[in-house]
């Protein structure tokens, strides 16, 4: 049964959420013909939904997409939060199935980090009309990602560290892993907030346990885009995911892992338009 159920615009978003539901927010075309093929947002870790309600999904729906961004379970007001540890991978993937199961259309899928490896995997099951990868965890999983950041930031891995042992993190790492550019301290202090624990489970699948199986989703088209000052999915890892599906990345310059919500969110949002509509969309 779909969770999703017919919205119509607001300049507010809207929320779709009921028992044992997911937590759907959406932004529809106001004026004109809509787009035939809708889109659907996948966060990353330690975040929801909200994250792409900042800009994201007003401005594709005032471009004439039908935008949905999707809380998976465990995560914003979805069901599940009482049994995060114990989802998967495969979990996320099924949240991803079940929401795009009740658009008209089969949508273009947008992940970012984690939900840029959930959208790999989803694309193991299914042909979308497109897909972008922002800032992904990249096929090879997690581990290149936290050496990484174990020699270039070892205080931010251990404040990250804290948050897997469910002691959470501060205002501090939070800005350092997200943004390259100025944020407001209330900007920044609603986004702490908003941002909550991950499961274990699919921390481990995106390390070792579940990776993609590249060749089979080779038939979707990918934009793989990253940024300059990403010390979570460093630019190097994402130019290896660009090449893992043959294909280019886009590094934004002087922008942070948090591309949806830094300063100059406009430049990534409008590059992935450009590609949308360069495909016919």
């Amino acid at each position: 049964m779909s969770t999703i159920g017919c919205m119509k615009y607001d300049p507010d978003m809207h929320t779709s959420n009921h028992h044992n539901q997911l937590e759907i927010l959406s932004a529809l075309p106001k004026t004109g013909s809509p787009k035939a093929t809708p889109l659907l947002f996948v966060h990353g870790a330690y975040s929801a939904a909200w994250c792409w309600q900042e800009h994201f999904l007003k401005f594709f729906a005032e471009a004439g997409f039908p935008s949905y961004a999707v809380s998976l379970s465990g995560h914003g007001k979805s069901r599940g939060r009482n049994m995060l540890d114990h989802l998967s991978i495969d979990d996320y993937v099924r949240d991803v199935e079940e929401a795009a199961s009740g658009l008209r259309g089969s949508p273009v899928l947008i992940g970012h980090s984690m939900g840029g490896f959930v959208v790999q995997k989803a694309l193991e099951r299914r042909v979308a009309p497109a897909a972008v990868l922002m800032c992904a965890v990249p096929p090879q999983g997690l581990m290149a990602s936290a050496v990484g950041l174990m020699f270039s930031k070892p205080a931010l891995m251990s404040e990250l560290n804290n948050v897997l042992k469910g002691s959470g993190a501060s205002r501090k790492a939070l800005k350092e892993a997200l943004f390259a550019q100025p944020v407001s301290d209330e900007d920044l202090n609603r986004y702490f907030h908003l941002s909550q624990l991950e499961s274990h489970r699919a921390l481990w699948d995106m390390a070792i346990f579940n990776l993609p199986q590249t060749h089979r989703i080779r038939k979707t088209p990918l934009k793989i885009i990253g940024a300059q000052h990403d010390h979570l999915i460093l630019p190097s890892l994402v130019e290896m995911t660009a090449r893992s599906y043959g294909t280019e990345a886009e590094i934004f310059g002087g922008m942070g892992h948090g591309l949806m919500l830094e300063r100059d969110w406009q430049l990534p949002a409008q590059s992935v338009l450009d590609y949308l509509l360069s495909l016919g969309l």
